[in-house]
């Protein structure tokens, strides 16, 4: 029986929304339906169509043929965030690189998403738009078909795509404000902004949310390793990487911009994933994650 357990960052999202987020490729008929019919319990019965999800709660979904057959047209491995004719948005998981490359030349998102693209049928290319480093966590947007890629790549070149992060960084980081500074990058000195906010910190350690306006190769941890304060898991940078971290933190949370297509507002919240969420919990900052 499929099961879904509500992370913090994903409470308080409607019924229907939440389940369309996890089953993608149902329709919002079938999910009402299914809704309507109260097959969609948490431990206290049958929910209804006005209910919130709430965080620790877990969902029960019907065994039915037909809901199986949907979740299994997901692409193994990964989550899809969001669905549209032309867009499709996965949540990248730490440790898989987004685009072929040395070590990464079968296991890789874009050679995972195209395989279950094409076991669905599709006779088109999908690519990603944007990527996020292999140690990286969180979504990461593909166009589907060349006229989609290019229109989404075009918002990412004006700028008009927001980009939350979640850091934890050494040291104590107070208030908020603009890391800016000329990063190299393949040979030429490039202009790299990101603006801080700092959620909750303890002597050793501090959570931020950083937006980027600008995207340079490590542009987070360069800057914040600079300022005197790496990222905790971050070898390459000289962050502390204690034995309870066994990979970087640093997590896309949010993802935001207008469908170029249906004109639609497209905002992502992407929970932070349970080794990271666990590490918080052991310092006692897992209250300061925003939520959706």
């Amino acid at each position: 029986m499929p099961r879904y357990r509500v992370s913090t960052y994903e409470a308080g999202v409607p019924l229907e929304e939440f389940l369309a987020r996890k089953i993608p490729s149902a329709s919002s008929a079938y999910l009402r339906r299914l809704i309507s019919g109260n097959k969609i319990k948490n431990a206290r019965g049958p929910l209804t169509a006005n209910h919130r999800t709430i965080a620790g709660e877990t969902l029960e979904l019907p065994n039915s043929r037909r809901l199986l057959d949907l979740l299994s047209r997901q692409p193994s491995g990964v989550n899809i965030l969001y669905e549209s004719r032309e867009i499709l948005i996965i949540d990248k998981p730490a440790g898989i690189a987004v685009h072929r490359s040395t070590g990464h030349e079968q296991q890789n998102l874009t050679a995972v998403v195209n395989a279950w693209a094409k076991n669905r049928g599709c006779n088109f290319k999908i690519a990603p738009v944007h990527r996020l480093d292999l140690e990286t966590s969180g979504p990461v947007l593909f166009g589907k078909g060349r006229k989609s890629c290019s229109e989404l790549g075009k918002l990412f070149m004006r700028n008009e795509v927001k980009k939350h992060y979640l850091a934890l960084v050494a040291g104590r980081v107070a208030g908020t404000g603009l890391l800016s500074a000329e990063l190299t990058a393949k040979n030429k000195r490039k202009q790299a902004e990101t603006v801080y906010l700092s959620l909750a910190a303890t002597a050793a350690a501090t959570l931020l949310d950083l937006e980027l306006h600008t995207g340079r190769q490590h542009q987070i941890r360069r800057q914040l390793a600079a300022e005197g304060h790496p990222l905790f898991g971050d070898r390459r940078y000289r962050g502390p990487c204690p034995n309870r971290l066994p990979r970087l933190f640093l997590h896309c949370r949010r993802l935001a911009f207008s469908d170029p297509f249906s004109g639609l507002a497209i905002d992502i919240a992407c929970p932070l994933p349970d080794q990271l969420l666990s590490f918080l919990r052991h310092l006692g900052l897992e209250s300061a994650t925003p939520g959706p």
